[in-house]
């Protein structure tokens, strides 16, 4: 249970500001610059790939 609270609080960052919540499940590795520079070119694609790497 405390595994689906824990990913449901992440996909809900990852809307918000989906650097900030990739950020916080890797650290800063590639998945948060892609994250990054995806959110700065269009916040949909951002916000599309946040919730990809945050639930694969």
């Amino acid at each position: 249970m405390r595994e689906g609270t824990a990913n449901c609080v992440d996909i809900l960052l990852a809307i918000i500001l989906p650097p900030l919540g990739v950020f916080l499940k890797f650290g800063c590795e590639v998945e948060f610059w892609i994250c990054l520079v995806l959110t700065l070119l269009g916040y949909i694609p951002g916000i599309i790939y946040a919730i990809y790497a945050i639930t694969k």
